[in-house]
């Protein structure tokens, strides 16, 4: 993955969580674990990014995160709703100080009545209580280009995130 504005963003995020000692994970639906990746690619991630969630299924979104039948029923799985519940699900899940979710339609396919192609949620919530939902209309840009655009945006939130947080005391083993 040689695409250099995602590498930097990655880096710039993990060594902003490594000094204050946050940990990250993420769920990931219409990317597809795109985000994992492009922060397993920098080397010494572990420290900082502990896990990822590919959720692509409705099924997936319930068994692995605890998203609700009735949020998926009631507003969909490309909705603030769903991707709040994502992100939320990620910190009942893993232990882990900070966490993103992405839920969208990247296309050519999939767009229905009211959601068209290019249409993402993304949320990012923080074990202090901190929740931020970001609704994006990327347009009928191509597969591709929706999913590094939802990098892009989920890698900016976390460091939002980030920032906003207290570091946390060293470890007594550390």
């Amino acid at each position: 993955m040689a695409d250099q504005e995602l590498s930097e963003a990655a880096r710039a995020l993990l060594d902003l969580c490594r000094g204050k000692r946050l940990t990250l994970a993420a769920a990931e639906s219409c990317t597809g674990g795109l985000l994992a990746a492009t922060l397993t690619e920098i080397p010494g991630s572990s420290d900082v990014f502990e896990r990822g969630f590919v959720t692509y299924s409705n099924e997936a979104k319930r068994a692995m995160l605890g998203v609700t039948p009735m949020t998926l029923a009631g507003h969909g799985a490309v909705s603030r709703e769903t991707a709040e519940a994502m992100a939320t699900g990620v910190l009942a899940h893993a232990p882990v100080d900070l966490a993103v979710s992405i839920t969208g339609i990247a296309g050519p396919g999939g767009a229905v009545p009211g959601k068209p192609v290019g249409l993402v949620y993304l949320a990012a919530a923080s074990r202090s209580g901190r929740l931020i939902a970001h609704e994006r209309q990327y347009g009928d840009i191509g597969r591709a280009q929706v999913r590094r655009a939802c990098v892009i945006e989920a890698l900016a939130m976390l460091g939002e995130l980030a920032a906003s947080e207290r570091a946390k005391p060293p470890s007594a083993s550390g």
